[in-house]
């Protein structure tokens, strides 16, 4: 059985740096892809 070579800290930072390349991805994704003809201005639904 081989020994892993990559410390813990590695390995939590790419994973921690995987979420946020994940949730950025999707952030953008509902912001500018399809999902977004759905999404409303609130600004626009409360003009006084």
């Amino acid at each position: 059985m081989e020994a892993s070579t990559a410390s813990p800290a590695l390995s939590v930072a790419l994973a921690v740096l995987a979420v946020l390349l994940a949730l950025t991805g999707f952030g953008v994704y509902t912001a500018f892809g399809p999902p977004s003809k759905g999404l409303t201005d609130p600004f626009d639904d409360h003009e006084d």
